[in-house]
């Protein structure tokens, strides 16, 4: 049984940056299960299918093949055996799979290679419920988050970095639209779970954060192995 640490929070608190950094000086294995599940949001918007249609959307994840491999140390995401990790960062699919995400049937379909995953190995996941459904036996839940404002500003500077022309109070109705829908879908919300530690990060760095997050880890790792 691997050790596990289950990162949830809103859209744009840092999740996958803090992850990354933290499973690097731990020795552990990253999961980000939001691009598996933006891989899935690609597929649908790639064809066409509308969002809102639940039914048509659970048809079409049917036959879809998301998988995760690791080439020099970097995750890469595949769908249907296509390495699509430059593709699934873009707002159009980050809004596409906010709305999919939220079915059964999409769920169901990444959950247990989620799961799987976890079980045999030392592993960091990030998400929206991880630590509520995914590992909900995780021995470190973290609930990281920012201000609204302060995670539309970061999107904004990483948008502009890459020379996407953006609009700063644009992004900031679409995170807090996401929020809106993440916080109450039917279906496993986003929410923190009860014994999840609160990471406030709007005053925080990275390098900070993520030494709070190694902390935490070898805190629980020492406790469990006395």
């Amino acid at each position: 049984m691997g050790f596990n640490i289950a990162i949830d929070g809103p859209a744009g608190a840092g999740k996958s940056t803090i992850a990354k950094r933290a499973a690097k000086e731990l020795g552990f294995i990253y999961v980000d299960t939001g691009a598996m599940y933006r891989a899935m949001g690609l597929h649908i918007l790639r064809n066409r299918i509308p969002k809102d249609d639940e039914q048509a959307v659970g048809q079409a994840c049917m036959d879809v093949k998301v998988s995760i491999a690791y080439e020099n140390g970097e995750q890469q995401v595949y769908l249907n055996g296509e390495n699509v990790s430059g593709e699934i960062r873009t707002e159009e699919v980050g809004n596409v799979t906010s709305v999919i995400s939220a079915y059964p049937k999409v769920r169901k379909k990444l959950l247990h290679l989620q799961q799987d995953l976890a079980e045999k190995e030392d592993v960091i996941m990030d998400g929206r419920d991880i630590g509520t459904c995914v590992l909900p036996s995780a021995p470190l839940k973290l609930y990281l988050t920012a201000s609204v404002r302060t995670r539309a500003e970061r999107r904004y500077q990483e948008l502009t970095q890459k020379g996407v022309f953006c609009e700063l109070e644009e992004i900031c109705k679409d995170i807090a639209a996401r929020d809106e829908r993440d916080m109450n879908r039917e279906v496993s919300p986003l929410r923190q779970a009860s014994d999840a530690i609160l990471l406030e990060s709007s005053e925080l760095g990275i390098e900070e954060v993520t030494s709070l997050v190694v902390g935490y880890a070898k805190e629980r790792m020492e406790k469990g192995q006395k």
